[in-house]
């Protein structure tokens, strides 16, 4: 999807292209939410994680408490 917002015509496009046919009502509706996500997303791109490791690297139990040194 481009920087621009989808519009209500193209998120009908897009839904019937995958076999989600929309009713006309909802159009909209569908066309807000997903400019909505992709707003939220494109923040989340911007962050920088550096060396924070993959979620896969995360070992449950296996951390410090530095409170109880």
């Amino acid at each position: 999807m481009s920087a621009a917002e989808l519009t209500p015509l193209e998120a009908a496009r897009w839904a019937a292209r995958t076999g989600l046919p929309l009713p006309q009502d909802r159009h909209s509706a569908v066309a807000a939410t997903a400019n909505h996500i992709h707003s939220v997303v494109s923040v989340l791109r911007e962050l920088d994680f550096g060396d924070t490791p993959p979620a896969a690297a995360y070992r449950a139990g296996e951390e410090k408490n530095d409170a109880a040194l």
